[in-house]
């Protein structure tokens, strides 16, 4: 292969592939690049695409196994994430983007205005197309479980009325190309402030309620897998519902604020205390503090976590009884510690203990703020 540059016609790169030689004229920063020995990679540009995890879906506890597939199958990177409570406006708007979906269409313009429904957000290369495939569309319910809506999914029709649909519930909700995401992606971040958030479904359950905060650790990320969604997957069994979901990096600042409370105890009860406290912020944050400059500390971390609320009667204790003791080694079986802990530190997800510190931690992370909207304006 011989690469022509401009300005270098008579001493062009070559490299030799076998017998063959293919000359290619690049322009000059590609030139330079190959020149300088970089090794360059034919690659896309990154996209984004969104799944739309239906009501009906989020309720019956699927979040965590639809997660667990669009990471796993694609790839591709949980980019960010909100629950939402659509306008029928919004719902019709987004109707209105997907091409080659009728029952999806009519069924989303059919969903009761406020219905809770989580989207999920996914970056990487040919994001819309994997999405597309993994969670399939209305063409694609009638299999064994090859794609996401034919295991959570159902249609029901009749033969002897011509095939009428008696019931339809996708499950998940996917744009079919990169066009339709962007348009949908557009229509969300817009509704994002009004119609999303950390929401509330007091009414869903018969006496008191509360809420409580899980964050998945970043272990559970160490390359795409079904980690995340199974954490997820087995907080479902709680009961409870899920009413909030913001993915984040952690900062070391926020890292040093949270885990505060910890520092006293391991220096009182460990010769190297303080450094254990260190390798826990630097656990979640990506770096110790004693080695960040104050402008460090401020800027979000190098590790991915999912901060997620849930509601319902005793949320705290039974979150905590899903999640299991500190030490994985200590933790009964069925619990998220002994499923996908390794150690006291890297185990799986961390959960508020009380009403008080899930203000606390919330505070700290500041799950309240609207980063959907602002990702979303700037991927696209």
């Amino acid at each position: 292969m011989s690469v022509r540059c401009p300005g270098h016609q008579r001493n062009p790169l070559t490299l030799k592939a076998g017998t063959s030689s293919l000359f290619v004229r690049l322009g000059t920063p590609l030139c330079r690049a190959l020149s300088g020995g970089l090794h360059l990679q034919n690659s896309m540009a990154d996209q984004i695409s969104y799944a739309f995890i239906t009501p009906s879906a989020l309720r019956k506890g699927r979040a965590g196994g639809v997660l667990a597939r669009l990471i796993s199958r694609s790839g591709l990177e949980l980019f960010t994430g909100r629950i939402f409570a659509p306008s029928a406006k919004t719902l019709g708007d987004l109707a209105a983007t997907l091409s080659g979906q009728d029952r999806t269409a009519a069924y989303l313009k059919a969903l009761p205005a406020g219905a809770h429904s989580l989207v999920l957000v996914l970056k990487g290369e040919d994001a819309a197309a994997k999405v597309a495939s993994i969670v399939g569309n209305d063409a694609s319910m009638g299999g064994r479980g090859e794609t996401i809506r034919d295991t959570y999914g159902d249609l029901i029709e009749s033969p002897e009325e011509g095939g009428k649909t008696v019931y339809f519930e996708p499950g998940v909700i996917a744009p079919s190309n990169a066009a339709e995401a962007a348009a949908g992606l557009k229509l969300l971040a817009a509704a994002s402030d009004a119609e999303g958030g950390v929401l509330d479904a007091a009414a869903t359950f018969s006496g008191s309620t509360e809420k409580t905060l899980v964050l998945i650790k970043p272990d559970n990320f160490a390359f795409p897998s079904t980690r995340p969604g199974g954490v997820i997957d087995l907080f479902a069994r709680t009961g409870l519902a899920l009413v909030g979901f913001k993915p984040f990096h952690m900062s070391v600042a926020q890292g040093e604020e949270f885990y505060g409370p910890v520092l006293d105890f391991l220096v009182a009860k460990l010769p190297d205390g303080r450094a254990q406290w260190e390798s826990i912020v630097a656990f979640m944050a990506g770096k110790r503090p004693s080695e960040c400059s104050a402008e460090e500390k401020s800027a979000p971390g190098s590790q991915p976590c999912v901060a997620l609320i849930y509601q319902g009667p005793d949320a705290v204790a039974k979150i905590r009884g899903a999640l299991g003791p500190t030490n994985p080694s200590q933790a009964p079986h069925g619990t998220i510690r002994k499923e996908f802990g390794t150690t006291i530190m890297i185990n799986g997800a961390h959960a508020s203990d009380s009403v008080e510190n899930v203000a606390r931690e919330t505070g700290i992370i500041r799950l309240a703020e609207n980063d959907f909207k602002t990702k979303v304006a700037a991927a696209l």
